[in-house]
């Protein structure tokens, strides 16, 4: 029988005899305080268009080329059955731990805790990595090191990731405001100095060695949607704020939507005007984008759009900082851990943000900065693909017992689109390098002995995935 939960409330004197189950007034929960508008706006922020188009894709560039576009928009495709997924689960289970919240609810414990390990790679892995990106888009105006900008980005984060999260949001409605700017001049001067044809899309073309020009194999556009998958993965952050949002069984699955449809539009129009606009094969694998910019219009507008994309990376780091407190809180507050780091993890501040949990993200991300992560970003897309694959089984197991009958919002052609998403996501993980796949599963190896000799055995006092009762509100 699968080992899934269904918390209940404890009463005082079972409380009182288990110092590991919650009190009797239940465990801490937060504050309901933002709608559809600013979780799309933190949500978006997450998903950071601008830095991603500048970080993440100039990589992609340099491997597939002319094929880069039709990879993300593949990509983008494959994120609509997964934001189906989310959207479900994150009306069902509206909890700050999301991902595995919704599995270890639906298909497990055991499950839960693996999309927990994955969520937490991915989470402490990204934020140092883009936030060392600042200073090369910061380099017009002063040349900073780059393991010293971003850790100031991440210190910088952290300091806004303790405050209210209302505000948060206005502040990173600002900050995307500029980077989606920087976006539309891309794609503007992109699309009005076009080189070649709309064909060239398709055409599968990257520059060789010598000069010459190579084919992009299909298995080579395959190998690389672990990365397109990752370059829109942020709007599942809405899921990690459902339980901050008011009436999340409606605004959830907005949230969820609007987001991947306004993100995969801001990334993948600039994409396809860069491939369009690059001089040539050479230039478009080069992926100097802020290069190829002040060569279509004048310096003062490539360090416009620099200083965009410096403020979309802190912007950035301030929602993941955000987000992954949400995940050690939650993780915290379901008695993951020993009990003394409990509760330490599970303090709220004045602002009723998890103040501990926001230091324990943001200050160990400064470190890293510091640290080579080169390859951890193979090992960033294997766990996005493996999160999803879990996430896609839970949403197959979403309308058992009473869980089919929970007001929740509902995916269209169940189950054919989780059997589907299982069975590519699973095609693609075959397809990573073996040394990604090797870290990761050693990773989640170690993770399964911390559950099989301190989780199982305590399952009764650990592990306990907190769903809150107040959804509120209809459909």
């Amino acid at each position: 029988m699968t080992d899934t939960l269904r918390p209940v409330q404890p009463s005082a004197a079972s409380a009182a005899e288990a110092p590991d189950v919650p009190a009797p007034d239940g465990p801490r929960k937060l504050k309901r305080s933002i709608g559809v508008v600013g979780g799309t706006l933190l949500t978006i922020s997450c998903v950071t268009p601008a830095s991603t188009l500048f970080v993440v894709v100039p990589d992609l560039f340099s491997t597939l080329g002319t094929a880069t576009a039709l990879t993300i928009a593949v990509g983008s495709l494959l994120c609509i059955a997964v934001a189906f997924c989310y959207s479900e689960l994150g009306t069902l289970i509206p909890s700050a731990g999301g991902e595995y919240a919704m599995v270890s609810t639906l298909a497990g414990r055991l499950a839960g805790w693996l999309v927990f390990v994955l969520s937490l790679l991915v989470v402490m892995i990204v934020p140092p990595v883009i936030a060392m990106g600042t200073a090369d888009y910061l380099a017009p105006v002063a040349h900073l090191n780059p393991s010293m900008a971003g850790a100031g980005v991440m210190l910088l984060a952290t300091l806004a990731g303790l405050l209210d999260l209302r505000a948060n949001a206005w502040i990173t409605g600002v900050f995307l405001v500029l980077e989606v700017v920087a976006a539309a001049v891309v794609a503007l001067l992109g699309f009005a100095h076009s080189e070649r044809g709309a064909g060239s899309l398709v055409s599968m073309e990257v520059a060789g060695q010598g000069g010459h020009t190579d084919t992009v194999t299909a298995m080579l556009v395959v190998s690389g949607l672990a990365i397109a998958l990752f370059v829109t993965q942020g709007f599942s952050t809405a899921v990690y704020l459902s339980e901050e949002m008011e009436n999340p069984r409606r605004n959830v699955a907005r949230t969820v939507l609007a987001t991947l449809a306004i993100s995969a539009v801001i990334i993948l129009v600039p994409v396809i005007a860069i491939t369009l606009g690059a001089s040539d094969l050479a230039e478009l694998t080069g992926g100097d984008i802020s290069g190829m910019v002040a060569a279509w219009s004048n310096s003062a507008v490539g360090t416009f759009v620099s200083l965009c994309v410096a403020l979309a990376i802190i912007n950035a780091g301030i929602v993941m900082v955000i987000q992954n407190s949400r995940v050690l809180f939650a993780s915290a507050r379901d008695k993951a851990w020993p009990e003394p780091v409990n509760n330490v993890l599970s303090k709220l501040g004045r602002f009723g943000s998890p103040w501990v949990a926001t230091l324990l993200v943001g200050v160990p991300g400064a470190v890293l900065c510091f640290v080579d992560l080169d390859t951890l970003y193979g090992i960033t897309g294997v766990s996005v693909t493996g999160m999803y694959l879990l996430v896609a089984v839970a949403a197959l197991l979403a309308r058992r017992g009473s869980h089919g009958h929970a007001p929740a919002w509902r995916m269209p052609l169940w189950p054919a689109l989780p059997v589907l998403l299982i069975a590519v996501l699973a095609y693609v993980l075959t397809q990573q390098e073996t040394s990604h796949l090797l870290w990761t599963g050693g990773i989640t190896a170690a993770a399964t002995l911390y559950w099989a000799f301190y989780l199982r055995p305590r399952r009764e006092s650990r592990w306990l995935v907190t769903v809150p009762e107040d959804t509120g509100g209809p459909l």
